[in-house]
This record gives C-alpha cells, sequence and structure tokens, in this order.
C-alpha cells in the first residue's frame, strides 16, 4: 500500500483531509506552540486542537507563522461538552476561530456527545449553520457511539464527516468504525500510541523487530495502513519526527491480523 506523510483522504463533503497528523492534549504554552512547529517542519499538514485543551492560541500561531500557506495546513478543533445548547455552540466556534487567529477552520467537532439528546441535536444544528456559511469546511463529532450516530442520521440532519474516537490495536472500536464506514463517516483515531502505556506489549515488539522499527512506528503504521485518520501526540522534536516515519515500510497481511488479534482494553477520556 503507497501511503506519504501528505496522503489525504476524500470526506462525505469532498473535502480532503490528511491521513496523519499532530494531536495536541497536554500540549500548552511555548512548548506546544514548539510541538505544532515541529511538526509542520517534519511534514505534518494536519493538526488536531480543542477548546478543551486550551492551547488553541499556541497552536493557531505555529500554523500562522510556519511559512506554509492556510490551505497547505487543515486544522481541527472542538466544541467543549459545556457548550452544547442551542445557540451555544456559534458563540463557542467564534471565540476558537478568534483564538486561533484564524479566518476559517477546517473540521469542527463536537467533542463529547453528553447525556441530553435535545442538546446534542441543538448543537448539531448550530455546527450544520457554520458548515453553510463557510466558517468550516466540515463538521463531526468525537467519542461519539454508534447510537448517537444513529440520532442525527435518523433526524435528518447532515451527516458527520468524521467521527474522533480512541483507536489502537488494544481498542479498534469496531462496531463504530463499521457504522462510520457504511454510511460514509470517517474514522479519526486518538491515543495511537496507547499513551505508551502499550508499547512494550511483546506482540507489537516482536513485529518491530521483523521491520527494524520502533514500537510506536509500528502502531501508527498499522492505523494508517487502515486508511484510519491518525493523529499521534507528542511534546518531544525527536519523537515527533519519528512518528513521521512510518510511510517507507508496510506491514504485511499477517503482520495486520496479528496486530488485529490484540483488541482490548480499556479506553480513556481525551
Amino acid at each position: 500500500m503507497t501511503l506519504a506523510i501528505d496522503t489525504k483522504v476524500e470526506l462525505n463533503n469532498g473535502v480532503a483531509m490528511p491521513l496523519f497528523g499532530l494531536g495536541t492534549w497536554n500540549a500548552t504554552g511555548s512548548l506546544g506552540r514548539k510541538a505544532v512547529a515541529w511538526a509542520l517542519e517534519s511534514g505534518y499538514r494536519l493538526v488536531d486542537t480543542a477548546s478543551a485543551y486550551g492551547n488553541e492560541r499556541e497552536v493557531g500561531e505555529a500554523v500562522r507563522t510556519s511559512g506554509l500557506q492556510r490551505e497547505e495546513v487543515f486544522v481541527t478543533t472542538k466544541l467543549r461538552p459545556s457548550e452544547t445548547g442551542p445557540g451555544t455552540a456559534l458563540r463557542a466556534f467564534e471565540a476558537s476561530r478568534r483564538r486561533l487567529g484564524l479566518d476559517h477552520v477546517d473540521l469542527y467537532l463536537i467533542h463529547w456527545p453528553g447525556d441530553d439528546r435535545d442538546s446534542r441535536l441543538g448543537a448539531w444544528r448550530d455546527l450544520e449553520k457554520l458548515l453553510g456559511d463557510g466558517r468550516c469546511r466540515a463538521i463531526g463529532v468525537s467519542n461519539y457511539e454508534v447510537s448517537h450516530l444513529r440520532e442525527i442520521l435518523e433526524a435528518g440532519l447532515t451527516v458527520p464527516a468524521v467521527n474522533q474516537v480512541e483507536f489502537s490495536p488494544f481498542g479498534q472500536r469496531r462496531e463504530v468504525h463499521d457504522f462510520g464506514r457504511s454510511h460514509g463517516i470517517r474514522l479519526e483515531g486518538y491515543s495511537p500510541l496507547t499513551r505508551g502505556e502499550r508499547l512494550d506489549d511483546d506482540t507489537v515488539q516482536a513485529v518491530a523487530r521483523s521491520h527494524g522499527r520502533s514500537a510506536a512506528q509500528v502502531l501508527l503504521r498499522w492505523a494508517v495502513q487502515k486508511e484510519v485518520i491518525t493523529i499521534p501526540k507528542s511534546n518531544h522534536r525527536e519523537r515527533i519526527v519519528e512518528n513521521a516515519a512510518v510511510f517507507d515500510f508496510e506491514l504485511s497481511a499477517e503482520d495486520m491480523a496479528v496486530l488485529d488479534g490484540l483488541e482490548g482494553g480499556r479506553r480513556r477520556r481525551r
């Protein structure tokens, strides 16, 4: 499978989104700004942030000062769970956009579904307005289960372009992935490196040794070969560079099957 760091996938509204990017959870202040700058220097073209991360200003500054054209960088941010009431999302989006210092956002997500159906659907209708007037190029959700996705479809609203969930061989979200795929909802995976907790797994280590690669690179390659949008997070320059070096080797069908067999383990909130 031929892939490159600038490989893009097409969302259900025709927008092209990079397959690989940088997650910025817990990347604040000058270090967060540097992490984004290092990633862009290393060829990353997707940056994922959120209002709840408290780093939109740093992310926006790094993008604006990168020397890249705005259309070269795909920027995602997210609506806080506390801002999902009808009309609130529009104000929250504008606050995020001002902090980023950008004229538009490429992808805007509802960060968490919350417990109230009316609030979820009200917020989603607000996101439809943002999409309609061009303030964002695509809209989606994060941490949604099949039941949450189904209620959007049953209400006859815009089908989400993306559902961002935790995704690794240890937690593959197969039901969510299959449902999304059948309805044109692209899966995006956060915590692909399991926050380092499973890098010493014997199976992952064995596959890594067979390719002369790190365990982290194997986990990332597994995800991108599944064409799941993948956003590893790091604040360390050398790891940011290493994480991107997954486009010059390929896992075999046997490797993929062995890694697929690792399903199981807890999920985390992010």
